[in-house]
């Protein structure tokens, strides 16, 4: 399972912004269509949890494992 670190790492290389900084990491994207992602990442450095790691890459992300991989 990836960590918050590898969240922040993936956030960073692929585009989105950093727009709020206080006891969480808050990212958002805006998509081609005008529609916005947006992900909340903790600062601590553990792993993420199976099954909220699959939520974030679902509902929050919007992507698959492959590409997760591929940015990080």
């Amino acid at each position: 399972m990836p960590s918050w670190k590898d969240l922040r790492k993936f956030c960073e290389k692929d585009g989105w912004e950093l727009y709020k900084d206080t006891d969480h990491y808050f990212y958002r994207k805006v998509m081609p269509d005008g529609s916005i992602k947006r992900t909340k990442v903790s600062k601590g450095s553990g792993e993420i949890r199976y099954h909220l790691w699959k939520q974030i890459l679902k509902k929050q992300l919007g992507v698959t494992q492959e590409y997760f991989n591929k940015i990080i």
